[in-house]
């Protein structure tokens, strides 16, 4: 499939759920705005989408002739998701794999996204139907991994990281998140799941760490409140440096392949 006026899609992805995905596509797709970007968010989570309660965004999703149109949030994020196809948040997409491949596939090309500095696309857990679709299907520039401090994470997303490099996605970079907090009465970094492994696993597969992102309570109450992408902190700004430094250093690797 072609990307039309998207000048990037970056697919986002752990392949384990918990680990803040959803939460860090969108604190990535805040800053990129914030920079002056023009951001859409495909949210290819069928059965768990939460994109649009991060965003607080509403459907349904409308076609005026020109294809289906995004959501758009007062910040100016484009976004697609399950969610906006059912009635009642709480209501489940119950979809087998063809259905849910069909949907991906719809959102990316039958989806009015107008021209787009970046396209993020917030992967569901798993190595099935799904990432295989968008790594298949979807022109991407690579993927961008999360994970959290845990060693289960850390072999999970290897998982995925192999899946993407058999399948020849770029590997664009690590995101560790949940990696420490700060004492709000001391200033001490404290590590409450143990020291980190992302920037060992990152080495391994030598790709650039990105960011490590704090335990952030601001995170989870911007969330709830449905105001994320207005969420900002020296850790993000920092995530976002690193994003545009890893996709720089991955568009280069690949013109000096050619």
């Amino acid at each position: 499939m072609e990307k039309g006026a998207i000048r990037h899609v970056v697919a986002v992805g752990s392949g384990k759920g918990g680990v803040g995905k959803s939460s860090v596509t969108t604190l990535l797709a805040g800053e990129l705005l914030r920079r002056g970007n023009s951001v859409g968010i495909l949210d290819a989570d069928v059965g768990g989408s939460s994109v649009p309660k991060l965003v607080g965004a509403k459907g349904p999703l409308l076609d005026k002739g020109e294809g289906i149109e995004p959501a758009v949030t007062p910040e100016g994020l484009r976004l697609v998701a399950s969610q906006f196809l059912v009635e009642q948040e709480e209501t489940p997409v119950v979809w087998r794999g063809p259905l849910v491949t069909r949907l991906i596939l719809q959102f990316f090309g039958g989806v009015n996204w107008g021209p787009l500095d970046y396209l993020l696309v917030d992967m569901a857990p798993g190595t099935s139907d799904v990432p295989l679709t968008i790594f298949q299907t979807l022109p991407l520039d690579g993927m961008l991994f999360i994970v959290s401090p845990q060693e289960l994470a850390t072999l999970i997303v290897k998982k995925a990281m192999n899946m993407a490099r058999d399948l020849h996605v770029p590997l664009l970079g690590l995101v560790e998140n949940l990696a420490y907090l700060t004492c709000p009465h001391c200033g001490e970094r404290i590590e409450p799941f143990g020291p980190g492994r992302g920037r060992a696993l990152a080495d391994e597969y030598g790709i650039p760490m990105v960011a490590q992102l704090p335990i952030d309570p601001g995170v989870s109450s911007r969330g709830d409140l449905g105001s994320l992408l207005g969420y900002s902190s020296p850790a993000i700004t920092q995530l976002g440096d690193g994003f545009l430094a890893a996709l720089r250093d991955a568009k280069k690797r690949e013109l000096t392949v050619l």
